[in-house]
């Protein structure tokens, strides 16, 4: 693809994903996702209703009368995307491909983040480490890594959650928002993603095509495993096949939802032929009303 394709993909990408930030996420974002630390702010005479705690007791005694010191929360985080760059992702019976629905879903989400004043970061995976931008602020930043997620080539094919999950633990020591955005089709990664979220804010986004869940019935199927390249044929014009097809894809559907519960880590499901705008905003709200209980 020539380079002026390439970046009149990514522009229109921008538009898009900018306008829904501004119309819709924008609040939802800065509430759900405020920074953790605190900053020292300034010393001032105590007030009624002032926490005790508060007080600072070597500048009450210089000052004769009591003094307390106020910190503001800093508004700053990072945010890092770990994004599956598997073969498995160049997938897609509708309107696009997993991979397409995955950039414009971290194209929302970083734009979000950098209106919130935070810095975004990217990993792209496969079953090994293909590509990592730290993260920092800026557009020119977000626009590298929808270029990356669109456009790099990587050199493996296969998925390894749990050796991208192990790097980023390892990377990453300041606490930080990760968002997990892959189909999740790999295992052996429950352990590590638990333990990444004793550390972070990890929030993850599985997405998946519908023929994952449902076998079309379209007669004799010829298909290829994108990863391992093995190859199947597969009579969809078998009821009895189409059935058990819905019966694993519900099983599988079921383990993910209490690997997920039990590691107490937020799971969104998102489908290539429904709209992410609705599934997120519906995430954010419903963990905002949450966060509200509990605070």
């Amino acid at each position: 693809m020539e380079t002026a394709d390439i970046l009149a993909k990514i522009r229109k990408i921008e538009i898009t994903t900018c306008n829904l930030v501004s119309e819709l996420f924008s609040g939802e974002y800065h509430s759900l996702f405020k920074g953790q630390g605190l900053e020292f702010s300034e010393v001032r005479e105590y007030q009624s209703g002032d926490s005790y705690r508060q007080i600072d007791w070597n500048v009450s005694a210089r000052m004769g009368a009591p003094y307390i010191k106020k910190f503001e929360e800093t508004r700053e985080l990072n945010v890092l995307f770990l994004v599956d760059a598997s073969a498995s992702t160049l997938f897609g019976t509708r309107s696009m491909l997993k991979s397409e629905y995955i950039t414009e879903v971290t194209a929302v989400l970083s734009f979000s983040a950098l209106s919130n004043n935070d810095k975004v970061g990217l990993l792209l995976f496969t079953d090994e480490i293909e590509c990592y931008i730290p993260p920092r602020k800026g557009r020119k930043n977000a626009l590298r890594m929808l270029r990356d997620i669109l456009y790099f080539e990587p050199q493996h094919h296969g998925t390894d959650l749990r050796k991208a999950i192990e790097y980023t633990y390892r990377l990453t020591r300041k606490r930080s928002i990760v968002f997990v955005i892959s189909d999740f089709a790999d295992d052996g990664w429950q352990h590590s993603l638990r333990l990444l979220a004793r550390k972070h804010d990890v929030v993850a986004l599985r997405v998946i095509d519908a023929a994952e869940t449902e076998l079309p019935n379209a007669g004799l199927l010829h298909v290829r495993d994108p990863e391992t390249g093995a190859t199947l044929t597969v009579n969809s014009g078998s009821r009895a096949v189409r059935e058990r097809y819905a019966t694993l894809a519900a099983e599988r559907e079921q383990s993910l939802q209490r690997s997920f519960k039990q590691a107490r880590i937020d799971l969104v499901t998102l489908r290539t032929d429904q709209s992410y705008t609705k599934e997120l905003m519906r995430f954010f709200k419903l963990r905002l009303r949450r966060k509200n209980r509990t605070s």
